[in-house]
């Protein structure tokens, strides 16, 4: 009889230990930090934009840790590099998932990283924000998805219908187009656009061919479009292809009415500095830049304290294009974490879908396939643009905005060889 209640008294205290050790455990993860996880291109041809948008959710994580966190514990950032290479993201997010155990997910970077990263995010039922891919969700339709990029309802059209909006507008209209876009996921999403956009302002197509995404010599496929003498040139294409194409279509003198289009690129900084006045008369798709009539509560300092940063973190020195929708996405899952208490995905996306988020970028809300619920892609043209300066960048005057009229701040120089002489 004794022995048995010393048996059952042992069990007892081991149960107690164990339960009290598994409660340990369990207060030490839930006072830890909360881990935001995130693949980004850190080095390859996306580097330009991931470094950009690590830098702006440091500052960001700073920022709201300064303040006391998020429910009471410090934020973490956990990042991979994805190399800028697409087959490197579903590894990295499940890694993120699975070993890091991160509680909330941003990004990937842009379209072409985003989509092969969706089918792990979904087969774990978990919520990200990405931050200037496109269409992603006329393919998925996943609930949990949301992006910064302010394409709004139209989708991969909001590349292509400023642009062709504002051709069709010209005296006398031009008549045809020539399509150059990269095979891949975001050039073939603004090329289907573009395409539809043609169809509607009754162009007439006369070139629409893609070129492999690993290229490096442009001049034969600029030839071919200079061949073809479309009124209209439209280009989709990642940042080093950008740089090979403007390059080509200098040397070969390629000279439509109009050229320009989806030139991620052509966001950089350096890589305008670096092709200077040769930009002269592209009209290209912008999602954030300098101007007036972008100004919003917290922008200017946080462009500033980025700005001070960047030469050390070797970034953009200006960073517009991307920055702010790091920081914003921050902001996002702050107001969402705060208000609902949780971390809880599906409390999460139920918020986001139902409330509006006032950030560096103005006020967001989402719409049902995690798309901005208005559109405010803007359309920019670069003008006497000289060589080798930065300076000339940093406040927007060599590129004002063409479009859409509310936030017009110059006119467009139309034929493009006009603004080729400035």
């Amino acid at each position: 009889m004794m022995r048995t209640c010393w048996r059952v008294a042992r069990t007892g205290a081991v149960t107690l230990i164990l339960g009290l050790l598994l409660l340990t455990g369990a207060s030490a993860q839930s006072d830890g930090p909360i881990k935001i996880g995130a693949g980004l291109a850190l080095t390859g041809g996306g580097a330009p934009a991931g470094k950009m948008l690590l830098a702006a959710l440091e500052i960001w994580r700073d920022d709201i840790n300064a303040k006391g966190g998020l429910l009471g514990r410090q934020v973490a950032i956990v990042v991979y590099d994805d190399q800028s290479n697409p087959n490197n993201v579903p590894g990295l997010y499940t890694k993120l998932i699975s070993v890091d155990k991160v509680d909330l997910l941003v990004g990937p970077y842009g379209t072409n990283f985003v989509a092969p990263a969706m089918p792990t995010i979904m087969q774990n039922n978990r919520m990200t924000i990405s931050f200037t891919a496109i269409g992603i969700n006329r393919e998925y339709n996943y609930p949990k998805y949301f992006s910064m990029v302010p394409v709004g309802p139209a989708g991969v059209n909001s590349f292509s219908i400023g642009f062709f909006e504002m051709a069709a507008a010209q005296k006398p209209k031009p008549q045809t187009v020539a399509i150059l876009a990269a095979d891949a996921e975001f050039a073939q999403s603004a090329a289907h656009g573009a395409r539809e956009e043609i169809a509607k302002h009754g162009f007439k197509l006369v070139y629409d061919q893609s070129y492999p995404p690993n290229a490096t010599d442009f001049a034969p496929v600029v030839r071919a479009v200079k061949a073809a003498n479309a009124d209209i040139v439209y280009v989709g294409a990642y940042p080093p292809d950008n740089v090979g194409i403007v390059r080509a279509a200098n040397e070969i003198g390629l000279n439509p009415k109009m050229f320009g289009g989806a030139m991620i690129g052509m966001l950089i900084t350096p890589i305008k500095v670096n092709l200077g006045s040769v930009v002269n008369g592209l009209v290209i798709a912008e999602s954030f830049v300098p101007s007036p009539k972008l100004q919003f509560a917290g922008l200017a300092d946080l462009m500033k304290r980025y700005q001070a940063q960047a030469p050390a973190l070797k970034t953009d020195p200006i960073g517009y294009a991307f920055v702010p929708f790091g920081y914003a996405a921050g902001q996002v899952l702050a107001q969402a974490v705060s208000e609902t208490k949780s971390l809880d995905h599906d409390k999460l996306t139920a918020y986001m879908h139902s409330h509006t988020f006032q950030t560096v970028v103005g006020e967001i809300g989402f719409g049902k396939d995690g798309e901005w619920s208005k559109t405010r892609q803007v359309w920019t043209q670069f003008q006497n643009v000289e060589p080798n300066s930065l300076d000339q960048f940093r406040e927007g005057h060599k590129q004002p905005i063409l479009w859409p009229p509310e936030y017009k701040t110059g006119e467009m120089i139309y034929p493009y060889e006009n603004a080729r002489k400035k």
